[in-house]
């Protein structure tokens, strides 16, 4: 596990760079995390997909289908690839602070 200070806050990523406590989350541990995948700026497209996927995980404790995602920001599966070349999975919901999701590999 890796842990680090944003601000006073001390966080920890599992091995696979997941936050460990989501609770622990808000938009500086997101850009920190961006930042980790590669993602230097995060734009308007991105913030929409990471706060619908965020907003999900807390009423339900899990990660949203990309079919959700995309009713609920307007944006196409392309967009969502283009927007997270590394997978909605590895890019944003690892920056939205979700646990690992099942299945991710």
């Amino acid at each position: 596990m890796e842990a680090f200070f944003i601000g006073d806050t001390a966080v920890e990523f599992s091995g696979d760079g997941f936050l460990v406590r989501p609770e622990l989350w808000n938009e500086d541990v997101a850009q920190c995390i961006a930042q980790r995948v590669g993602m230097q700026v995060l734009g308007e497209k991105h913030w929409a997909v990471i706060h619908c996927i965020r907003e999900h995980w807390e009423k339900h404790r899990t990660a949203p289908l990309i079919r959700n995602v995309c009713l609920n920001t307007g944006l196409h599966l392309d967009q969502l690839q283009t927007l997270f070349p590394v997978g909605l999975a590895k890019g944003a919901c690892k920056i939205a602070g979700l646990p690992k999701p099942d299945g991710c590999v």
